[in-house]
């Protein structure tokens, strides 16, 4: 069985159409199959395109969740052991869906989507060029080409191992890869919109910055918390101490007053907040040390 697994919001001209594309694809390699579409509170007519429809599994939220949530959703939802992910603007092409399939034969656990001739506007491009290359290439060294590619296959393990939540589906097939599944990447075909609504814009850009800064952080430090706040602390706490060494010695050897100097209120607040960032390090390694415990 495999699994498609569709959200949307307001998408109700592109849902049919995808429908019939996706169903012949696979009426072609006749291989069982599910869709399953995610309504994410859309306000139009969205779900009667495709409520009813064969192969179908329609899940609906009560009010917009966000794209994780509803591939979340979808999940659940969903039976196969093969899950596609694939967005509803008619923008990635059914038609690539058995070049995921030969990869998956092959052993291959996760497979991302290539966008290598996109088919998006300039700012969406360059964005997208300087994420993929820049900060996922320093903070999670990935060697993807397009993460923020929609379209993927994975088997069902991948899913199960990996928790989906907030807004990392898009660090997924990263996130795969350093749990030790083989992962690879086709490139594929992609077009315009079709009809319909972006729902890019540029706040996703400020929530994708600190989307890759905190999957850094628990990938890296998630099990070592002392071993980014440490440092941090003792270069804090190390600055104010010198500082204020510097101060005692000039009052001490050539009688400086220090009620005129602000340098003192400076250093004594770097000691205490390079103390605070060290002692949240300590408590994070306790939180994990007995969360490990409890679970042993």
């Amino acid at each position: 069985m495999i699994s498609f697994i569709i959200p949307f919001h307001n998408e109700k001209e592109n849902l049919a159409p995808l429908y019939k594309k996706i169903r012949e694809v696979m009426k072609s390699l006749s291989q069982n199959f599910e869709i399953v579409f995610v309504d994410d509170g859309s306000t139009d007519a969205s779900s009667q395109k495709i409520k009813g429809k064969e192969n179908t599994v329609l899940v609906s939220h009560r009010k917009r969740m966000g794209k994780g949530r509803a591939l979340m959703s979808g999940f659940f939802a969903s039976k196969g052991e093969v899950i596609f992910f694939m967005d509803a603007d008619l923008q990635d092409d059914p038609a690539d869906i058995p070049a995921f399939l030969e990869k998956i034969k092959h052993g291959y656990d996760l497979v991302n989507g290539w966008r290598k001739n996109r088919k998006d506007p300039f700012f969406k491009k360059f964005y997208s060029s300087i994420f993929n290359q820049f900060l996922l290439g320093v903070l999670l060294q990935s060697r993807f080409h397009d993460i923020n590619c929609g379209f993927k296959a994975m088997r069902r393990e991948v899913l199960e191992q990996v928790s989906l939540y907030g807004d990392n589906y898009r660090f997924i097939p990263i996130l795969a890869d350093k749990e030790g599944f083989k992962t690879s990447e086709v490139v594929v075909h992609h077009h315009p919109r079709h009809s319909g609504k972006s729902k890019y814009g540029f706040f996703r850009v400020i929530s994708g910055f600190f989307d890759t800064v905190t999957t850094a952080f628990i990938y890296s430090f998630s099990e070592k918390p002392l071993h980014f706040f440490g440092p941090i602390g003792s270069i804090i706490f190390m600055a104010g101490f010198i500082l204020c060494a510097y101060l005692a010695y000039e009052r001490l050897f050539f009688g400086v007053l220090l009620f005129q100097r602000p340098a003192l209120l400076l250093g004594v607040l770097l000691i205490i907040v390079g103390f605070q960032i060290i002692m949240t390090g300590i408590i994070g390694e306790l939180i994990v040390y007995f969360n490990n415990k409890k679970e042993s």
